[in-house]
């Protein structure tokens, strides 16, 4: 079975660092979702986000800089036939869109929440981004940030 980490960096501003997929995306061409991918053999779901960030954005966090959020099971019946299970991680930074490589996709950059809500986004990211945003663990890393 196929599993999946995914990850979820948060600005100063409360801005979510999401990615636009090209038309070449496996699951999802088109559409927002979020930094990640799936796990290689033998490895652990931590281990993948560490990796997955790295790749896809440039970006290397030091082990314990993310934090497992949750878990989600998503539907990739009509790429993959299954339903698999995803780890969201997630961390305060302080990077900009300029720190940021795109390393897959589009762009890669911070959305707004407002605006992060009404993308056309993945169907993972459609479950996970708006419970983020609506989670402890946002409202937790934005107001001992100061952000709005």
């Amino acid at each position: 079975m196929p599993r999946f980490a995914a990850i979820i960096l948060v600005d100063p501003a409360g801005r979510l660092l999401l990615q636009e997929r090209d038309e070449h995306a496996p699951i999802d061409p088109d559409r927002w979702g979020l930094v990640g991918g799936h796990l290689d053999d033998g490895e652990d779901f931590e281990r993948a986000a560490y990796r997955e960030l790295a790749e896809e954005t440039g970006v290397v966090l030091s082990a314990g800089e993310l934090t497992l959020w949750r878990e989600f099971a998503v539907n990739h019946r009509a790429s993959h036939g299954s339903v698999d299970p995803m780890r969201v991680f997630v961390a305060p930074t302080a990077l900009t869109d300029t720190d940021i490589v795109c390393g897959e996709g589009r762009q890669i950059v911070f959305v707004q929440p407002e605006l992060a809500r009404g993308l056309p986004l993945t169907s993972a990211a459609g479950d996970i981004v708006p419970a983020f945003l609506d989670s402890d663990a946002y409202a937790s890393i934005t107001a001992a940030r100061g952000a709005d």
